[in-house]
């Protein structure tokens, strides 16, 4: 029983921290955005970007080695 003199300061010093912890959140605005983050990951970055994944360079950097991509005499994609 002489334990409890002990658990309990320390159960109460984490409660108040664990609010002290959630008023800060609220107060900082971590809860504004709650959907946010879960709609951010379905887009997809190469489609935002505009980028046409016909029209990248294969692994190695050589736009002549892709089947997909056709490149005129001077260098730039078609």
């Amino acid at each position: 029983m002489e334990v409890l003199v002990y658990l309990i300061p320390v159960a109460l010093l984490m409660g108040v921290a664990g609010l002290v912890a959630f008023f800060w959140a609220l107060k900082t605005g971590q809860f504004e955005d709650l959907d946010g983050a879960g709609m951010r990951i379905l887009i997809d970055d190469e489609d935002a970007l505009g980028a046409d994944p016909k029209n990248q360079p294969d692994f190695d950097g050589n736009p002549e080695k892709n089947p997909k991509q056709t490149v005129d005499p001077e260098g730039e994609p078609k």
